[in-house]
């Protein structure tokens, strides 16, 4: 075996929230501890939420948002992990709904079914994380094993500067 395919491999999921334009340093962590990763983003997250072009360079692979046919190669391996960060209230309420309308969300689905560790970094503002179907989506994905780090609303705090969103903490879950 080659030493790359030692390595284990990690699926990034990034949904469409302010803060994924950050996603570099979530992947930049992972690959120090020796991960393989590949980015797999939300439709709307691919609409300018973060630079593909750099993703595909830092990872070297495409980052994915569509479903292949059943001719086309797997572009990423199975994973030996999963992180979703930043996690928004659509994909959380939707993925333990058991929706699974997009790669992103078929993916998290069939990785909660298999036993995988999932670590998620919610960023949900305070008044939709107060909702009562936001709570019991995180009780639900809570009760099949999910990890979840603490939630990042991005308010600004009382000196006006923003807090940093935990990437590595992500990792750390695992």
């Amino acid at each position: 075996m080659t030493e790359q395919a030692e390595q284990p491999f990690l699926y990034v999921v990034v949904c469409a929230a302010g803060i994924a334009a950050g996603v570099s340093k979530l992947i930049s962590a992972a690959q120090e501890r020796d991960w393989q990763v590949g980015v797999i983003a939300t439709p709307v997250a691919m609409g300018g939420f973060f630079d593909v072009a750099a993703v595909e360079g830092q990872t070297g692979r495409p980052v994915r948002s569509a479903w292949r046919t059943p001719a086309d190669p797997r572009p990423f391996p199975p994973p030996d992990a999963v992180v979703v960060a930043p996690a928004t209230f659509n994909t959380v309420n939707k993925w333990a709904a058991g929706i699974a309308d997009t790669l992103a969300l078929g993916t998290l689905c069939e990785a909660a079914g298999t036993g995988l560790p999932i670590a998620v970094l919610p960023c949900v503002a305070d008044a939709l994380a107060a909702h009562p179907a936001y709570q019991d989506s995180l009780a639900r994905l809570r009760g099949m094993g999910v990890r979840f780090g603490a939630a990042h609303t991005g308010e600004a705090r009382p000196d006006g500067g923003r807090p940093e969103f935990a990437w590595e903490r992500a990792l750390d879950l695992l």
